[in-house]
C-alpha cells in the first residue's frame, strides 16, 4: 500500500496501536475500537493459531474469530515451537530461550548472553530445537556454533559453523537438526543452505536466490520425508523445494497467486495434508501473514490479522492443523 493510499485517520489509528503494542498493551484487550479488516480469515475449517510479532512485542494464541486467548510479551523472535506435551519452546529476546507449559509459565530457560564462555561476547540466537532425546539444540550467531545443552544449561555437544563473512545478526536464520544426526542451517548473510555434519564438514549446500538470481536472504529450510529441501527465501519473495542435486521441484514465485504478494518468506513448512503453511512478514497491512498453499498453488487458507499483530510477525504455528 503506499502512503498516499491510506487517509490521516487510518494512519493515526495505526499509529496509536503500535504504540499501545510497545507498551504491552493491545486490541486484544478489547476495549479500543478496530476495523473489521484488521482480521481477516479465508478458506479452510476452523484454526488457532501460535504467532509473534516483534513489532507489537506480542507473542500469543489466538481463535478462528480473531480472540486472543493469551499473551506474554516479547523482545524480538525468530523461532517457536509447540512440544509434544503442548509445551512452547521459544524466545522472548535475540539471547533468552523459554520453555512455556500449559499455563504459559516458564518452566525452564537459557540465556545465551552469559552462559557457556558467552559473556562479554556478541551472541544471537535465530534458532533452537527440543531434541528427542531432551537436550537442547540452539544455534550461536555471533561465536559461530551450534550447541546442544541439557536442563541445567550445560553442553553436552558442540559444532562448529562455517562462516565467509561472519555476523553476530546474520550468522544463522532457522536450523534443524534432521533425523540423521545432520543440521540444515541457514546462512543469511550468505545466502545459502548448508548440511553439516556431527563434526562441522559441509555434506550438502544450496544457494538461494531470487527468482532473477540475486542472492537472498535465506530465512528458513526443512528437509522433507522424500529427501527434497523446503526453503523460505526471505527477501528472495519466493520459496522453493529443491532435490539433492540442487534442481527445483516446486516452487512459489512473489506474485504467482493473483491478490497475493510474497515479501519477507519466513517460515515455510509442508503440512500434514501435503499443504504449505507460508509466513509472509513485512508484506503490509493489505496482505495475509499466513498462507496455506496446496501443490496447485491454490490459497487453502490464509489469515491477516493486524488486530493482535503487525507488520513484524516472522514465526507462526498452526494449534490444530
Amino acid at each position: 500500500m503506499k502512503q498516499a493510499d491510506v487517509t490521516p485517520m487510518k494512519r493515526l489509528h495505526r499509529w496509536f496501536h503500535g504504540w499501545l503494542s510497545g507498551l504491552g498493551l493491545g486490541l486484544g484487550l478489547g476495549w479500543i475500537p478496530v476495523h473489521a479488516a484488521d482480521f481477516v480469515v479465508s478458506g479452510g475449517p476452523p484454526r488457532r493459531v501460535i504467532a509473534a510479532d516483534y513489532q507489537a512485542r506480542r507473542l500469543g494464541e489466538v481463535d478462528a474469530s480473531g480472540q486472543l486467548l493469551w499473551q506474554i510479551p516479547i523482545q524480538d523472535i525468530h523461532d517457536l515451537s509447540i512440544l509434544p506435551d503442548g509445551h512452547i519452546l521459544t524466545q522472548t529476546s535475540w539471547t533468552r530461550i523459554v520453555e512455556l507449559d500449559r499455563d504459559h509459565r516458564v518452566v525452564w530457560s537459557y540465556d545465551a548472553a552469559s552462559m557457556n564462555g558467552n559473556a562479554g561476547k556478541k551472541v544471537e540466537v535465530h534458532a533452537f530445537q527440543r531434541l528427542p532425546d531432551g537436550l537442547t539444540m540452539i544455534a550461536e550467531s555471533g561465536p559461530g556454533r551450534i550447541i546442544e545443552v541439557d536442563r541445567e544449561g550445560r553442553i553436552r555437544r558442540e559444532v562448529p559453523l562455517q562462516r565467509n563473512r561472519p555476523d553476530a545478526h546474520r550468522d544463522t536464520r532457522l536450523v534443524r537438526k534432521l533425523d540423521d544426526g545432520h543440521y540444515l542451517v541457514c546462512h543469511e548473510a550468505e545466502s545459502a543452505v548448508r548440511e553439516y555434519d556431527g563434526s562441522g564438514r559441509v555434506v550438502w549446500s544450496y544457494p538461494v536466490t531470487s527468482a532473477t538470481g540475486q542472492p537472498a536472504a535465506v530465512y528458513s529450510a526443512s528437509r522433507l520425508p522424500g529427501g527434497t529441501t523446503l526453503i523460505g527465501a526471505g527477501n528472495g519473495h519466493r520459496v522453493v523445494e529443491v532435490d539433492r542435486a540442487g534442481k527445483v521441484v516446486w516452487s512459489l514465485e512473489e506474485k504467482e497467486i493473483p491478490g497475493v504478494t510474497l515479501a519477507w518468506v519466513t517460515l515455510t513448512e509442508r503440512l500434514p495434508n501435503g499443504n504449505t503453511l507460508v509466513v509472509n512478514c513485512h508484506a503490509g497491512p493489505d496482505q495475509p501473514q499466513l498462507l496455506e498453499i496446496t501443490p496447485d498453488k491454490k490459497v487453502a487458507w490464509s489469515l491477516k490479522d493486524f488486530r493482535n499483530f503487525g507488520n513484524a510477525l516472522p514465526i507462526a504455528r498452526l494449534r490444530n492443523p
